[in-house]
Parts: structure tokens; sequence; C-alpha cells
């Protein structure tokens, strides 16, 4: 049985940019600026703000976030986590990537469009380019020149200035590791250790090559995102969307023919300018409808706004809007998959609240000594040694008190109360001893507590050895 033949449309890019099987050409991207572009630069500086000021805030007299890998533990302003607080991360992590499926569904890829750190990073390193060797033809007519002095020192420039910000880049994010007011002192001396010289230059080399060099292919390669993305989408997502139903035919003409005129020779809105394929960090060409390259970052939103005004139409040939508004339909907003995104997203908040407000600002792990099960004194009496690892997990110190249940008239010795500085482990030896005449069985179970000033109180179950 023959079935219908399949339609098929050229959908080659125009423009500077060609798609290759087996080779990458260089984008030249254009700049544009318009109400889109304003937003996203602002969103890229907040993030830029917010990444490169987070290690310099202080909290109770330490950097106030210090993920300390080499002591084992998290300082996040108020509270430490420790290994066995891991869990909290794991939430944070789930929440995160809900939120972002629960965002996706409604607007597209907003994120990689406006705050991914490889789209702020790679349009700032444009920016540069920019600025160092001119506008879009100059920079492709430099590319196409033979090599002169003038060509290299604005090279030279461009890429020392892309390295200055790697560097500073990579010294904020191993600052998040790593002390970060030592870490610059030391970097500044040359007295960096091996370590953290190392994630320093293999952390400047990876955005120096990230946003200067690859570019585009972090999104449409080796991003899993953009590969996942279109089973969140659905006909009422708002994304980066040719109205082609305005805008095709589409053609040059002269900017003095009126809308009838131009009716009349069967076109568009759409002059074919290839604007809105120049201006785009990944080279597609919009027109040719949503493709997985596509970062709705709305370049191409401001650079089609821009020709429609100087030719004197409505704005809005290339938008952020639905498949479904273009047909006229009306936006669903509660639609199935929103709100069972929401839902979960709501559940997993709900998950993570539980356990911050649960934490116990301590922990207590109980070590008996192996070497010496129990000792008899020379009254009788029966001794077990135990070392209690006390770890306070607030960032001020906590005063605590020691004591047991299940025990018979314990007697103690060692320090039932001490003072543990914030974000500090510290372990206690401490020694219990029974009456023999008291003790019933030849292993009691028992439970050691360790109580703050506050109330708060934790316990671990050991057991008190006898024979």
């Amino acid at each position: 049985m023959q079935g219908k033949p399949i339609q098929i449309r050229n959908i080659t890019p125009g423009g500077a940019v060609e798609i290759h099987p087996t080779s990458r050409k260089k984008i030249y991207i254009r700049s544009v600026m318009g109400k889109i572009e304003r937003l996203r630069r602002g969103t890229g500086l907040l993030f830029l703000s917010v990444f490169l000021l987070l290690p310099w805030l202080s909290y109770a007299g330490q950097q106030a976030i210090l993920l300390d890998f080499t002591a084992q533990r998290f300082h996040l302003f108020g509270m430490t986590m420790w290994p066995q607080d891991l869990t909290l991360l794991a939430w944070l992590f789930i929440v995160s990537a809900f939120a972002l499926f629960f965002v996706t569904a409604l607007w597209g890829r907003v994120w990689c469009g406006f705050m991914c750190p490889q789209t702020v990073f790679t349009f700032l390193f444009v920016w540069i380019e920019e600025k160092v060797e001119g506008a879009r033809n100059k920079r492709i007519h430099l590319d196409h020149q033979p090599f002169s002095l003038q060509k290299v020192l604005k090279k030279s420039v461009k890429h020392s200035l892309w390295l200055v910000i790697a560097t500073i880049t990579a010294l904020t994010f191993v600052g998040y590791f790593t002390p970060i007011k030592t870490l610059v002192a030391d970097f500044a001396t040359f007295e960096l250790g091996f370590w953290p010289l190392f994630f320093i230059v293999f952390f400047t080399l990876c955005t120096y090559g990230n946003a200067g060099w690859m570019r585009e292919t972090m999104c449409t390669h080796m991003c899993p995102y953009s590969r996942f993305q279109s089973s969140m989408f659905d006909n009422d997502t708002v994304t980066v969307t040719y109205d082609r139903a305005r805008g095709e035919s589409r053609g040059p003409r002269p900017k003095k023919l009126s809308a009838e005129q131009v009716k009349t020779m069967g076109l568009g809105d759409c002059i074919d300018c290839n604007l809105c394929v120049q201006v785009c960090p990944t080279g597609i060409d919009i027109r040719n409808g949503l493709q997985y390259e596509c970062i709705n970052c709305g370049a191409c939103v401001d650079a089609c706004n821009g020709v429609m005004a100087k030719m004197g139409y409505e704005p809005g040939l290339i938008s952020f809007t639905s498949a479904n508004a273009l047909k006229g339909k009306a936006a669903a907003l509660l639609r199935p998959k929103v709100i069972g995104y929401f839902i979960v997203l709501l559940c997993m908040i709900a998950a993570l609240s539980f356990e911050l407000i649960t934490k116990k600002p301590l922990d207590i792990d109980v070590v008996r000594d192996r070497a010496n099960l129990y000792r008899e004194t020379l009254n009788g009496s029966i001794e077990n040694v135990y070392t209690l690892v006390i770890m306070n997990k607030e960032q001020h110190a906590q005063k605590v008190s020691i004591s047991t249940e299940g025990l018979p008239k314990p007697v103690f010795h060692g320090k039932l109360s001490l003072t543990i500085e914030g974000g500090q482990m510290v372990r206690h030896p401490i020694t219990i001893e029974l009456d023999s005449q008291s003790i019933e069985q030849a292993v009691t179970p028992f439970s050691i507590i360790v109580t703050n000033e506050s109330g708060d109180a934790v316990n671990s179950d050991s057991t008190f050895i006898f024979r």
C-alpha cells in the first residue's frame, strides 16, 4: 500500500552560518539592543554580581558560604552541614530541577537564555570582542586579513581580557571551597599551594575555552538540557516564535510601498534581512520553526522589532508566544503538565523545609574503647570508656551538657559540660562507672544524651559491657 509522499523543506540557514556535517563555522554575533536585550543584560549582571560577591560575605566572623571538602563540612550562613547532612543538598538539587522543569513548561528555555552561566559568559566575551575588534562586519574582515601588527595587537588585547575575566572567575569559584581572602592573598604573592593553583588554572582554561571558543557548541552538543527540553514543551509553552502566516512570503521591498502594494506583490511582513540569524548566538534561523539549538535569549525578537519599526510595520513578527496563541486560541496556563510539575515542586519544597526545620543543631556519635571492653576497679565497680564525637552544626558556640538514660546510678569520670565552637567537632573522652551489684546483664543498652542551653537534645545508643 502506497502512502502519501513526505514533504521535505530545505531549512539551510541563510546569512553567515551554514551547517556542515563534520565542520563548524565560526558564528559572528551581531550586536542588538532592545527591551529584551536590556532585560537579559540586567539579569546577567545580577548573576555575575551575586556570583562574585557571595564568597566575600561574612557571617558570625567567618566566610558565610564555604564548601570545605578538606574539613568535610559546608558552611551556609548560620548553618554547618556535615557529611551526614548531605540529604539536604540532595533535596535542594531536586527542588532546583523541578523548578527548572516547571519554568520550562511555562516559558521554555528562559534559564538558558537569561541566567545560564554559559550564556552569560559567552555574551560577556562577545561584548569584549566587539569593543576590541569592532562590529560584526569588521570582525569578519579582520579574521580574513593576513597577519599584521594591528591584527596581532587586537587579538592579543582580546584574549588577554578574556584570560583576565576567566582568572577572576576561577579565583571566585575556588573561593567557594577555600577561604577566599587567604586564597586571593596567596595568589597575589605567588604562595599558592599545588591544588589551589591547579584548580584555578583548570577553571580559568574551562571558562576561557567554553565562553571564548566553544560557545554555542556547549549548548547544542554538550548540554543535555537541549536534548530533553522538548518533552516539557506543549502548544501553550511560551517560546521565541516566528509568525509564519504574517511573515510569508518573505522578500525585500522598498520602504515607501504601502501595505496594499506589498500584499499585491504577494509578500508578507518579513523583508528577509537575515538580522534574526546574524544576532542569534547559536546561528539558527528561527523562521524555520522551533529548534533544539534555540536558547530563548530573544535577540532575534529585538532585531526583528527594530526592523519592523523602521518599515512602519507592527512589532511581534518574532515574539515570545505559544503555538496556540498564534492560532488565536486562548492561552491555557493551568494545564495537566504544568499542574503536575507544580504539585511535585511543592512536595519537594515541603520535604526540603521539613529537613531544615527538623535539623538538629548538634550531632553525636559514640565510639567505645575497643582495646578494653570493660575494667574492674579496686572497689569492685565496672568501668567502660567511651569517646563522644560531638558536632556543633551552628555558626555560634554552644555550651552542652552530657547525661545518660537507661543505666542505674552511673558515676561519670570526665567533664559533663563543655563549650563547642561554631562549626566545630570535638572528641570528648568519658568514663562511666557502675556498681557491679546493680548490673543485671552482661550487655546493657543505654543512651548518651547531649543537650544545649536551648534545650535541644541529641542522643546516641550504646552498650555497657560487663563480663
